[in-house]
């Protein structure tokens, strides 16, 4: 029997002006992301995977299917040209002054109620909501008897699952994890890494759409919505931080990029350490010095 033999799938063929525009107004629509012109090379790449699991011959087809298919289509457009780019302790100085500052404030300030919420926006496939719940692991000691609950959401169900899931390649756990946290909240399954129920059972993850309303997750002391914002247009920004705000504890934290500056984008935060991404909410009657955030003089 002679071999079967594929379709071609053709890519690196430049995408026409319309359909262009069609992906990038899918995407805003749908999630919020601004596609500039620079940025039009992502779209085959992204997209490469998503023509081959459907059939198609090209990203061209593809749109043009997409263009009058079903929802679940386009919904798998959107999913594919979303950044998933994230690691353990990314960045690592917020996660440094969230346990050097942040932790030991709530430790004086939530002391009768000894409960913390964190929650984790755009969250991925969990790295950073497991990197928080490490370090919350971390200070047990000055933790006991509390309760911590972690919130990761996402816009894409299928990072969501892999977050959910808790498993992770040698090549994940070597992007800025460190030994020691690997060795004691890891567990070897084969080639791969699964996080230990002691700190997987601390996060709960979500599909969530940061254009809808976050304020049902309830309220939180420290939102983590890094690397994120830089995605969105001027007014997208905006309305994401009136919701962080609106969720987010009078003296509560908000942890962004460093290139997610709020400056001249929202009153709702003023920066406590910008270098680091943290911010205070803005509130009458409670100064920055007072946020969780501030170093306890």
């Amino acid at each position: 029997m002679p071999p079967v033999v594929k379709p071609a799938v053709h890519f690196g063929i430049c995408m026409s002006p319309e359909n262009f525009e069609f992906i990038a107004r899918l995407l805003r629509d749908q999630s919020g992301l601004v596609l500039t012109r620079d940025k039009g090379y992502l779209i085959e790449n992204r997209l490469a995977p998503v023509v081959r699991k459907h059939g198609f011959k090209s990203v061209t087809e593809l749109v043009g299917a997409a263009k009058n298919g079903a929802a679940a289509l386009r919904a798998a457009v959107v999913d594919a040209m979303i950044s998933k780019d994230t690691g353990f302790f990314r960045d690592w100085t917020p996660f440094v002054h969230f346990q050097s500052v942040v932790l030991p404030n709530i430790v004086r300030a939530r002391g009768e109620k000894k409960k913390i919420r964190i929650l984790c926006a755009g969250c991925s496939t969990g790295q950073e909501a497991y990197s928080i719940a490490m370090s919350v692991r971390d200070a047990a000691e000055a933790l006991s008897g509390w309760k911590a609950e972690i919130v990761g959401i996402d816009i894409s169900p299928a990072v969501v699952d892999d977050a959910v899931g808790g498993v992770y390649s040698q090549f994940d756990v070597q992007k800025g994890l460190p030994v020691r946290k690997l060795l004691t909240y890891f567990t070897k399954e084969g080639e791969h890494w699964r996080i230990n129920p002691g700190v997987g059972g601390m996060v709960e993850f979500k599909t969530w759409n940061l254009l809808e309303d976050i304020y049902p997750l309830g309220r939180f002391d420290v939102v983590l919505c890094r690397n994120v914002l830089v995605y969105f247009d001027l007014k997208t920004k905006l309305e994401v931080l009136q919701k962080m705000s609106r969720v987010l504890a009078d003296d509560g934290v908000l942890y962004l990029g460093l290139d997610d500056a709020v400056s001249g984008v929202s009153g709702s935060f003023q920066p406590v350490a910008p270098d680091q991404g943290v911010y205070s909410v803005v509130r009458p009657g409670h100064p920055a010095s007072s946020s969780l955030a501030a170093k306890a003089r």
